[in-house]
């Protein structure tokens, strides 16, 4: 069995609801996945970059961006249903029995980030490195507070919208708070099959990422702005 320090996963399923065949849309002249796997080949330490896919075409473009994807993932991980550590297992599980090869860390890469730079990623390993973490999970700032935020009920009542603690207090004087942008997940590959969790609870870190970097793309909105700000980083 052949031991390797870094590996990166990228999930590509071929179905896509809210915006059809996603992850091969041309973004800045290349497929949408395309920005990941070339994120990933520019770390020196990353020494295999796989992406797992149900999709011949998918596969197809991300050999040709540098990836490999030595095997196609069964029907039972391509589901909706299908969860993000099924498919990194089943990966791990496939290289060590097919290909006796095993990682000590694993990096899972989202392909909807691609803004996400070489910059993030070199950062996000760095922290992992110097915190010897279980686990480090990329975070930006929140957009708006959610202390602002709240239920509705059937009536569109707003009687006790906010808490009272917090009516009279400007939004610069309310707490920061952060979110998952779904950039970075790097995880000590021990560490994350023993959990069965993508967020181990023990020596778990963030790693910030800025707003644009941290576009996540869902709906052709977030595209149509991932394209404008990929237009304007080029100039």
């Amino acid at each position: 069995m052949e031991s390797k320090k870094y590996l990166v996963v990228i999930p590509a399923r071929g179905g896509s609801k809210r915006l059809k065949n996603k992850n091969l849309l041309p973004l800045a002249n290349k497929p949408l996945i395309a920005h990941s796997i070339e994120v990933a080949n520019s770390i020196p330490s990353v020494d295999k970059v796989i992406v797992s896919t149900d999709s011949e075409d998918i596969l197809k473009a991300s050999v040709e961006y540098g990836a490999e994807c030595p095997f196609l993932r069964p029907d039972s991980l391509a589901a909706d249903t299908s969860t993000t550590f099924d498919v990194i297992k089943h990966t791990l599980s496939t290289l060590e029995t097919e290909h006796k090869l095993s990682f000590e860390n694993v990096i899972l890469l989202q392909p909807t980030s691609p803004l996400r730079t070489k910059e993030n990623l070199k950062g996000a390993i760095e922290l992992f490195e110097a915190k010897k973490a279980n686990a480090v999970i990329s975070v930006c700032e929140c957009e708006h507070s959610p202390l602002w935020s709240n239920t509705l009920d059937e009536e569109k009542s707003m009687n006790a919208f906010l808490d009272s603690q917090i009516l009279n207090k400007r939004s610069q004087d309310l707490p920061t708070y952060y979110r998952l942008n779904g950039a970075i997940y790097i995880y000590k590959t021990e560490e994350l099959l023993k959990s069965k969790s993508m967020f181990p609870t023990k020596k778990s870190f963030a790693f910030e990422m800025d707003s644009v970097n941290s576009i996540d793309i869902d709906n052709q909105l977030d595209f149509d702005f991932a394209e404008f700000m990929m237009a304007k980083r080029k100039k």
